[in-house]
């Protein structure tokens, strides 16, 4: 039997599902050694080797731009000249990841799409069950990339100019009561890292503290004597927190009782150590909170206690902006989420001052 022709197009289509499914970013020789052992199967089938080739030779030229060069120099525009967090490059990777997987399924690559296909993978994502701040973030990393794309002289025109981003209902951030948070910060008792974990949790709520700068803390960055502790935030932005005596004594109890017997004859500048001396891991962290929230009226993250820490200042009646510095919020928008009462407050505040509450 006679095996037909096989058209370029067909063959092309194919050799880019294998370069997709390889899954190898960045590896041109494997993903060049997959496409040229199939041609060579087919080789026989066809008349077209020549212009096979050449084309297969520009293709790989493209996927290996989009899967490494253009991606990575924009992260490592990013890292460097923005000074982006690792977790927040972490995120834009992988969003920019999921675009470059959308548009291979259309046929093009990370220089050729149209604003129509920017709204169609938007629709995408939605129709997934994607939220707005995930649909906003993609965006704005599309954004970014084609801004730096723009400057290198890799395309003409921007195709996410003037695009719009999707604004959603901001949430109350999810809270427990100061009598709850008295509750979890004693919980810590009568285990080899309960002195640890106790100087943890009481610094988090003292200071309102992400869980990547708690990780991150070093010993020097704790000013005892005056009572505040200087911070690398998001974007590698410094920034001076105040943080109370118990929480600080705490710490210092930990310091000189366990944190030694962590180290044993190692050394680190890392404050909050693991087994074997090794610094704190955000997912370690992670454990040991949702351990010691078990029995309250909500299982609480890292971040739960820095919502509690600003709510409960503002409750106080702690001044916002003087907030916004504690919590290095760049724009007072995102601090003001802070000042939205709940319906719980609003009933409290119904029946404590209603004549007839």
């Amino acid at each position: 039997m006679e095996t037909p022709n096989l058209d370029i197009g067909i063959i092309m289509s194919l050799l880019l599902v294998i370069a997709r499914t390889r899954r190898v970013r960045g590896n041109l020789l494997i993903i060049k050694q997959d496409c040229f052992a199939f041609l060579a199967m087919t080789k026989s089938h066809i008349g077209i080797w020549g212009d096979c080739r050449t084309c297969i030779l520009h293709l790989l030229s493209c996927i290996f731009k989009t899967m490494a060069d253009y991606v990575e120099r924009f992260l490592n525009y990013l890292s460097v000249e923005k000074g982006l967090s690792s977790n927040t490059l972490e995120a834009y990777k992988r969003d920019l990841r999921k675009f470059e997987d959308y548009i291979e399924t259309c046929g093009k690559g990370i220089t050729g799409f149209t604003r129509s296909d920017l709204h169609s993978f938007l629709t995408h994502l939605r129709d997934a069950g994607n939220q707005t701040a995930t649909l906003a973030r993609s965006i704005s990393a599309l954004r970014g990339l084609c801004k730096f794309m723009l400057l290198e002289g890799i395309i003409s025109e921007d195709p996410v100019e003037n695009l719009s981003t999707p604004k959603g209902w901001k949430r109350i951030p999810k809270t427990i009561g100061t009598e709850e948070v008295s509750t979890l910060l004693q919980k810590p008792e009568g285990e080899r890292f309960s002195l640890r974990d106790r100087a943890i949790l009481e610094i988090m709520y003292s200071s309102g503290l992400r869980a990547s700068e708690v990780v991150n803390m070093k010993i020097g960055d704790i000013n005892f004597e005056a009572g505040f502790i200087t911070l690398m935030g998001k974007g590698s932005k410094e920034r001076v927190v105040p943080a109370n005596e118990k929480a600080l004594n705490t710490v210092r109890r930990y310091i000189v009782e366990l944190r030694p017997a962590l180290l044993k004859k190692k050394t680190s500048t890392y404050l909050f150590l693991a087994k074997g001396g090794r610094p704190m891991t955000r997912q370690r962290l992670w454990q040991l909170i949702k351990k010691y929230s078990k029995n309250l009226s909500a299982e609480i993250s890292p971040h739960t206690l820095r919502h509690c820490f600003a709510s409960h200042l503002l409750e106080g009646g702690a001044d916002l902006r003087a907030l916004q510095k504690m919590l290095g919020h760049a724009d007072i928008s995102t601090t003001q989420i802070y000042t939205k009462v709940t319906p719980e407050r609003l009933k409290k505040i119904h029946k404590t001052y209603h004549p007839r509450g």
